[in-house]
């Protein structure tokens, strides 16, 4: 039997396998008791979005910094952290076909409040026909408010939807919901007032306005109509993060550890975080992570098991083979569904080693 590679409490990290991702617990808590202090100072609800690290612990961690409930993408997510105790849970998502519905109906019965979105008449029609007034669901209209992804497309498209919600047997009107783009707050208050206007003027009472993201974190106070805020990268943080300016290098709690396994040439390393360790997103930048001690050098390709990386900007001292390096990703949430586990740290040395329990929860 091949002995456990994961790194016991009170490992070095100086002394663990490499590529492996670890999350400095200073910085961890920080980034929760900032997130919720500064939503705490609005009067609004803080929903954080368990996509981002898939963890119970930590989502815990949140919930008792003062989150009123967490947020999941995905069906089979959302029971991952039902069994783990979470009874308040938004899944902001179409679901549509009879497997997921019916294990939506199994997780309505087992989660104290569940609530879904739906933003066509499509999904509506499925999920009326699944849920029953005796134990019903609870179902928010998305809106498009310049996320150019899912979600209706006017105030008045919100309006017919919330109609058909709130009047199908079985389903209950929960409120709006909305992914904006980055500075885009002006917009999605437009849309949330005009929609509000309507409802109120039907008599349709409107408990819940979410939005989300981690960009415009701080600026959520622009949107008034908001209730409740939703954002998971913030735990974290990441090299995206730091360019839109919610974060600072300091306040990136993921690193993936990486080991220098060949020098070829002095301009170029090569290191055993590939595709398979270190996510391929770009996000917009034209390299693949931040080398944090060497800031010029740019990790230009990535095969499944190397990672090459550009020195020739890189002046005075270069990595050397065997030398471990610590990299912020372009994008933490990726990274973490990538490895079974998560190593956690205080001062270089291992605090505690956690299983991804949502890991691979897609459907």
């Amino acid at each position: 039997m091949v002995a456990d590679i994961w790194p016991q409490p009170g490992t070095p990290l100086s002394q663990v396998m490499t590529p492996l991702p670890v999350i400095d617990e200073r910085r961890l808590a920080a980034n929760i008791a900032r997130g919720q202090g500064f939503l705490d100072g609005l009067g609004r609800a803080f929903r954080p979005h368990i996509k981002t690290h898939k963890l119970p612990e930590v989502a815990r961690m949140q919930i008792e910094a003062g989150a009123c409930g967490i947020n999941c993408q995905k069906v089979t997510e959302a029971e991952v952290f039902a069994e783990a105790g979470f009874d308040d849970v938004l899944i902001t998502y179409n679901i549509l076909g009879p497997a997921r519905l019916a294990r939506l109906k199994a997780l309505n019965s087992q989660v104290a409040k569940l609530s879904v979105t739906a933003d066509s008449a499509l999904v509506v029609e499925g999920l009326g026909a699944t849920f029953a007034p005796d134990a019903p669901l609870t179902v928010l209209v998305e809106c498009d408010t310049g996320g150019a992804r899912c979600g209706v497309q006017s105030p008045e498209a919100a309006f017919a939807l919330a109609q058909q919600i709130a009047g199908a047997a079985g389903l209950r009107f929960g409120g709006l919901m909305t992914y904006p783009g980055p500075g885009g707050a002006a917009q999605v208050e437009a849309f949330m007032a005009a929609t509000l206007a309507k409802l109120a003027e039907a008599g349709i009472d409107c408990p819940v306005v979410t939005v989300g993201g981690t960009p415009d974190f701080f600026k959520a106070g622009e949107i008034p109509s908001a209730t409740e805020h939703r954002a998971g990268t913030y735990v974290y943080n990441d090299r995206a993060m730091v360019r839109a300016g919610h974060a600072t290098l300091e306040d990136c709690a993921m690193h993936v550890l990486a080991t220098v396994v060949s020098r070829p040439t002095p301009d170029r390393a090569v290191l055993d975080t590939g595709s398979k360790a270190l996510t391929s997103d770009l996000l917009g930048f034209d390299d693949f992570g931040l080398i944090e001690a060497y800031p010029a050098a740019r990790i230009t390709g990535l095969s499944e098991e190397h990672g090459v990386v550009d020195l020739s900007a890189v002046e005075g001292r270069r990595p050397e083979v065997g030398e471990q390096v610590r990299i912020i990703p372009n994008h933490t949430c990726v990274v973490t569904n990538m490895y079974d586990r998560m190593v956690f740290h205080d001062g270089e040395v291992v605090t505690r080693v956690l299983e991804v329990a949502a890991r691979g929860t897609v459907w």
